[in-house]
């Protein structure tokens, strides 16, 4: 199940984040971005959902933030122990629902260059590299996804 983190999952939710990222830390020699964000106000402003299994074990969590032409998907971190269960791919297409729910025909993305098994993985799921740059003090990749937002078509009358 997919809901808004409320502000009792704050712990939680940062927990997911570090242990998500800490094998990145020595990879880019720092600690990356997702690991310095302030999810207190995330999960305040309703960036924040969190994907629990069916007894409510918090296992990832996504941050999606609307900007005036896409929607932002800043962050999407899953326990280590619940990695490679399809909850990341859950949390992307969770993602590209609520898009379509606010009326975005884009999705877009970043991260760092050195996290090339993100990469791959965004780029599996229809992503495309839209640019490189520096950015916060990291190197990020910028990722992008066109959305349809058409309703489906009618099928045809056979006559």
């Amino acid at each position: 199940m997919i809901r808004r983190a409320r502000p009792e999952d704050r712990a939680a939710v940062e927990a997911i984040v570090h242990a998500a990222y800490a094998m990145y830390v020595d990879r880019i020699g720092k600690p990356p971005g997702p690991m310095l964000d302030d999810y207190a106000r995330l999960i305040a402003d309703g960036a924040v959902s969190v994907i629990e299994d069916a007894d409510g074990t918090m296992a990832g969590i996504i941050v999606l933030v609307p900007k005036p032409d896409h929607l932002l998907l800043d962050n999407i971190a899953v326990r280590p122990d619940w990695q490679g269960q399809g909850l990341g791919r859950q949390l992307i297409a969770f993602a590209e629902d609520e898009a379509r729910r606010l009326s975005y025909a884009e999705l877009r993305l970043y991260t760092h260059e050195k996290m090339t098994e993100n990469i791959a993985l965004y780029t599996r799921l229809g992503f495309v590299e839209a640019g490189r740059g520096h950015q916060a003090g990291y190197d990020r990749v910028f990722m992008t996804k066109r959305l349809a937002t058409d309703p489906p078509a009618e099928p045809a009358m056979r006559g």
